[in-house]
């Protein structure tokens, strides 16, 4: 009994160190581990990565794309998509926080400390903030502030951004961009939407200075910000050359935000020069910048007559004799197949004269051929509902074409922001707004003007020099806190100046304002009592069209009253 109890009692004792009970166990454990082992071999991801992500097929909800698709890559905590708060978080803290991390920190922990600590840091944690469509809820903006967005994050986004049918805007705040991950943001930009139509990427200095590769010939940015990204004058330069060089121009960006850099008299220069012959940018801040004089006037240089380059009278010629054999050779009195070879060369012969004749007498033939431009400008508007009812391609204006091509193609044309709010007098719309229809009242200007190149222009000649008129696309300029004297602003009065005489003597002005509408010259080095800033402001205001809103606004109050 006693051994039988000693050996009944050890036997209880033996399968802790003993080996049949814990191989049983044993095995137990490896059962689990068979069950657990899938999410757990994400963190040897080499071999299977490439292949996990293909294999998905996005929904089109970017909520659950992106949560899956950094499942699939490894990833074990990865950002949330959130709707953006409003109002601003540091008003109504509670509003950043989502309804699923406080229930979670309910569940957490009965602490109230920990609670506070949780909702109170929650809107510091890594999120991918979108603003929805009120509509359908489907993701019109995206927002990453303050957080690295790494190269597979960026791969993460080719495939889960496509689907988003709304997508209109893609925000970078701070996210450490490089030369090498901006390269890889380009690549998956004409992989969007066609309704992506801005980019803003502020706080994020690249070594390379490489923004000017947002803005290449088959871009399809309209609104590009690159504030706080301390583009000095080598910047500035490369962005000048990507708006416009003698032959090649970038006809989609319609604003352009530089504000908070570092560029200084050349890089002001260099930007000058990239307006010479481009003809759809609407909007430019150089405001916070370290812009002096020198820099300002040449700003102001291109705004108002300008002496073209002898590179740049060259190509004008060049220019003109090519449409001049074009408008022989569309003549229907020749036939291109049926004339002789002797025909032909009369008829180059006849060409180069006629050009010969247009640089000798400067302003006869040049005035025939450009009032033939200025009532193409007026006409802008019938040519478009010819087009629409027959629907051939004959039109010289093929910029007219841009509602149907703009799905498939969207490039090398220069359209207007989407948004269309209404024109109804009286209401009280914000500026942005008002600024869209100011926008919307120039777009037969700007798509005229942008069908010919500016080389082809009204000029003027003088002591044998030939002057284009001035880019008078530009409605907006902000250069705000620079280092501007009276000097600089007495070049931007005589602008002001002859602008508004311009505008008052051109046929084209039935159609809409030309030139500057709004000028910001505020808190440089001159005194806001200055006669010639008290002059240039009283000038600007009859062209502001945010005064003109109000003005109309307290008229409409007065008649109802």
């Amino acid at each position: 009994m006693s051994v039988e109890g000693g050996a009944q009692g050890a036997s209880p004792r033996a399968p802790r160190p003993g080996i049949q009970k814990s191989s049983g166990t044993v095995t137990k454990k490896g059962d689990r581990a068979a069950k657990e082992k899938p999410p757990i071999v994400l963190l040897p991801v080499g071999e299977e990565e490439p292949k996990n992500p293909e294999e998905y097929q996005c929904t089109g909800s970017l909520e659950t794309d992106f949560a899956e698709l950094c499942t699939r890559l490894g990833y074990s905590d990865f950002p949330k998509v959130v709707t953006r708060p409003r109002p601003h978080p540091a008003f109504l803290p509670s509003s950043s926080v989502s309804e699923k991390p406080i229930i979670d920190d309910q569940r957490l922990s009965g602490s109230c400390s920990l609670n506070s600590v949780e909702s109170k840091y929650v809107f510091f944690r890594p999120t991918i903030q979108v603003e929805l469509e009120p509509e359908d809820k489907t993701v019109k903006e995206i927002y990453i502030r303050g957080w690295k967005v790494e190269e597979r994050i960026l791969g993460i986004f080719a495939k889960c951004l496509p689907p988003l049918s709304q997508l209109q805007a893609i925000n970078f705040w701070k996210v450490g961009l490089t030369d090498k991950t901006l390269a890889t943001f380009i690549a998956l930009l004409p992989l969007c939407s066609s309704t992506l139509r801005k980019v803003s990427l502020e706080g994020n200095p690249l070594p390379e200075q490489s923004y000017h590769k947002l803005m290449g010939l088959d871009s399809t940015i309209m609104h590009l910000s690159l504030r706080n990204n301390n583009i000095d004058d080598y910047g500035a330069q490369l962005l000048g050359q990507a708006l416009s060089t003698l032959h090649t121009c970038n006809r989609t960006l319609v604003s352009l935000n530089l504000g908070f850099n570092h560029i200084g008299d050349e890089g002001a220069g260099y930007i000058a020069d990239g307006l010479r012959l481009n003809r759809s940018l609407l909007w430019l801040s150089l405001a916070h910048n370290r812009i002096q004089d020198k820099g300002a006037l040449k700003l102001a240089e291109v705004l108002q007559p300008f002496e073209l380059t002898h590179t740049e009278v060259v190509e004008r010629r060049r220019l003109l004799l090519g449409k001049g054999t074009q408008e022989h050779l569309r003549s229907p009195s020749s036939s291109r197949h049926g004339e002789s070879k002797a025909e032909r060369e009369r008829n180059l012969l006849v060409g180069v004269s006629s050009v010969a004749l247009i640089d000798k007498a400067d302003k006869t033939q040049t005035a025939k051929t450009l009032k033939g431009l200025v009532k193409k400008k007026e006409k802008a508007g019938e040519v478009v509902k010819k087009e629409e009812k027959s629907g051939s391609g004959q039109s010289p204006i093929q910029g007219n074409l841009k509602k149907e091509d703009a799905a498939k193609t969207s490039k090398g044309k220069v359209t207007i922001p989407e948004q269309k709010p209404s024109r109804g007098k009286g209401q009280k719309t914000g500026s942005k707004e008002k600024r869209s229809i100011l926008l919307e009242s120039e777009q037969l200007i700007v798509e005229a003007t942008e069908m010919v190149n500016p080389l082809l222009e009204p000029v003027e000649h003088r002591d044998g020099k030939v002057f284009l008129l001035g880019n008078k696309v530009l409605l907006h300029l902000n250069l705000l806190r620079n280092q501007i004297t009276e000097v600089g602003l007495e070049g931007f009065l005589n602008v002001v100046r002859y602008q508004a005489q311009f505008s008052k003597s051109s046929k084209s002005a039935a159609k809409g304002p030309v030139g500057l509408l709004w000028l910001s010259l505020a808190k440089n080095n001159f005194s806001p009592q200055s006669p010639m800033y008290i002059m240039m402001q009283e000038l600007m205001l009859p062209r502001d069209p945010i005064s003109k809103a109000k003005h109309r606004e307290e008229e409409a109050m007065a008649s109802a009253t």
